[in-house]
């Protein structure tokens, strides 16, 4: 792996992880009684996962940012020592965190694979 494609992993990674941090902040805006803001994140994430594996050529590419992401989720839903939490346990934490598990899952998996590095000729590129 060159050191070109390895910096773009690690931007991958970050970019899951910003959108993470944003949208555990900013996922709780309600309509009514409908967490509308938490229903618009989950297009968006499915989106980062989808469009960056293709546009990285593979499923690595789509798993890097929503790893980022579900690391800062996670941590952000879990309580913390003085007793806060970013992501509650409402009906917009249950929705941004686990539809959005389930929308990067599925735009990790509907993005295209280059085929198995142990089923390619040595050698071959």
């Amino acid at each position: 792996m060159s050191p070109i494609t390895g910096a773009a992993y690690v931007v991958l990674f970050l970019l899951g992880f910003v959108l993470g941090v944003v949208g555990g902040f900013e996922h709780s805006w309600y309509t009514g009684a409908v967490p509308l803001a938490a229903i618009a994140w989950l297009p968006v994430l499915f989106a980062m996962a989808y469009v960056m594996g293709r546009l990285m050529g593979g499923k690595l590419g789509a798993t890097v940012p929503a790893l980022g992401w579900l690391v800062v989720s996670f941590v952000l839903a879990t309580k913390q020592p003085a007793g806060d939490l970013a992501i509650s346990g409402d009906t917009s934490g249950f929705v941004y965190l686990y539809g959005g598990a389930v929308a990067i899952a599925v735009g990790v998996m509907l993005t295209p694979s280059s085929g198995s590095w142990l089923l390619k000729e040595p050698g071959g590129s």
